[in-house]
């Protein structure tokens, strides 16, 4: 079950995006039936401005399908190799494995005549996705330029934003609320015109979590992108959330480590190593010489680190694993 909190009504309300797909993409997802996706694009951007997080984002297939067949909740947008997105993501984007994914990334660039020297994608990262059965699609959007070959943003408080808006809230409230489609991924609970939280997923959390540390290690300052790793603080079998704010960017090593108790973080964001790192492993030289150490912390200071999050580590990990 996904968890929805309702929040302030905001800028979240009145916008929506429709982002083209193809048949393959769709279909693919239908069967898969996950908590998130990867809406993925060949062409990259610094940022995808369209949207706030938590705002609708609606699939749309090209011709000749052209319908309005679902959609999913905006989290956020990072530009990543195809090694990364499949790391992250596996079949969430949408194909069988990174073989497919790299052949389609580089037929669509080719396509469009992008730099096939960069194999970069640009990854739309949604959660809580829906899909409609074909006889629910929604009628094609009456003002559709031919030339969008991407998407286009909606106000859904006027003209055909609105329509569009009305049929989905009309169509998951119906899957809601009967045991029609069994199959629908989609909460129990009522879609009113207000602004909800959409909980995120674990590949979601990846990519927040590494680009609010701004792809670097917090304690070693590794980069070097494959070996990092987003960390819970508050593990997630022990009711961690997927929240930035409970993760954090950690090389491999000291991943592990970490989750094992033999180091931790203090709530004034130091370095911790414990005694029986040493004991357990004998000579550690290289860890011990992050102790006392301020981590490299998020640049947005609303991604930092919660204390409750490091004070539970601290007590539940560090201190019984070194027998404090």
């Amino acid at each position: 079950m996904v968890q929805m909190v309702k929040v302030r009504k905001g800028i979240c309300d009145m916008e929506m995006y429709v982002g083209l797909t193809d048949y393959d993409w769709f279909t693919f997802q239908v069967e898969q039936k996950y908590d998130e996706v990867n809406f993925w694009k060949p062409g990259i951007k610094k940022e995808f401005k369209a949207l706030q997080p938590n705002s609708l984002f609606l699939f749309k297939l090209k011709k000749p399908y052209d319908a309005i067949v679902g959609g999913a909740y905006y989290v956020g947008y990072s530009q990543m190799s195809c090694d990364s997105a499949w790391d992250i993501f596996l079949e969430k984007n949408g194909v069988k494995n990174k073989q497919e994914l790299v052949e389609r990334a580089h037929k669509y660039k080719e396509e469009h005549h992008m730099d096939l020297d960069d194999m970069r994608i640009g990854c739309i990262v949604l959660t809580e996705p829906f899909f409609f059965e074909k006889k629910d699609w929604i009628n094609p959007i009456n003002d559709w330029a031919p030339q969008i070959v991407q998407g286009k943003k909606y106000d859904t408080t006027v003209g055909e934003g609105k329509r569009v808006y009305k049929e989905v809230i009309k169509r998951l409230n119906f899957y809601t609320d009967s045991r029609y489609n069994k199959s629908m991924v989609i909460p129990k609970v009522k879609y009113y015109e207000t602004t909800t939280k959409h909980r995120i997923g674990q590949g979601a959390f990846r990519v927040l979590v590494t680009d609010a540390y701004a792809r670097r290690c917090a304690i070693s300052g590794e980069r070097a992108l494959p070996v990092l790793q987003a960390a819970h603080i508050r593990a997630f079998s022990k009711d961690g959330l997927n929240e930035v704010n409970n993760g954090i960017l950690l090389r491999s090593d000291i991943h592990t480590l970490f989750d094992r108790g033999y180091i931790t973080i203090s709530t004034d964001y130091k370095v911790m190593v414990g005694n029986r790192l040493k004991q357990d492993f004998g000579f550690c030289q290289n860890y011990y010489n992050y102790q006392d150490k301020t981590i490299y912390l998020p640049q947005n200071k609303t991604y930092y680190p919660l204390k409750e999050y490091l004070q539970w580590h601290m007590e539940n990990v560090f201190k019984i694993r070194n027998n404090l």
